[in-house]
């Protein structure tokens, strides 16, 4: 099963989301991309993902377009405020779907508090995609005999 995550920057919530898939289900193909790519991955949702036990500091935030032409099951666009404009996908889909949060990347303040906002994004994610993955993905897999 092949799933594209998708957000503008491609630096933190679906660096996060790709992160949280690929530990749920090592058999799952998980990328992700953004339609203005970051120069990396943001450095603060690297650390709260380190804390929760995943690495995506290898992690490089990649355009879109190099994925147009491959085939998903799954794609997801994860961004969430009003302000954004999730990104369109015009590629071969079996599945559309949306699954919001806020972008921790507009956190303002001490460095605590802005981590807080990292934390509580991230425990949303893992929350939201494990319940997708139990709810959605996993039956498909029992369905195909993966399972």
């Amino acid at each position: 099963m092949r799933i594209l995550i998708l957000c503008t920057g491609n630096s933190c919530r679906s660096q996060m989301a790709e992160g949280f898939l690929r530990s749920f289900d090592s058999r799952l193909g998980v990328f992700s991309a953004g339609t203005h790519p970051a120069p990396r991955a943001n450095p603060n949702a690297v650390a709260v993902m380190k804390e929760a036990g995943i690495d995506i500091s290898a992690n490089t935030p990649k355009n879109v377009d190099i994925f147009v032409t491959e085939p998903f099951d799954y794609v997801i666009t994860v961004c969430g405020g009003a302000k954004e404009v999730c990104p369109a996908f015009t590629g071969i889909v079996k599945h559309r779907l949306h699954i919001g949060f806020d972008d921790p990347a507009d956190a303002v303040g001490p460095a605590d508090e802005v981590m807080a906002v990292y934390r509580r994004v991230r425990n949303e994610i893992r929350n939201g995609f494990h319940t997708f993955y139990l709810e959605q993905i996993r039956p498909e897999l029992v369905g195909e005999g993966q399972i």
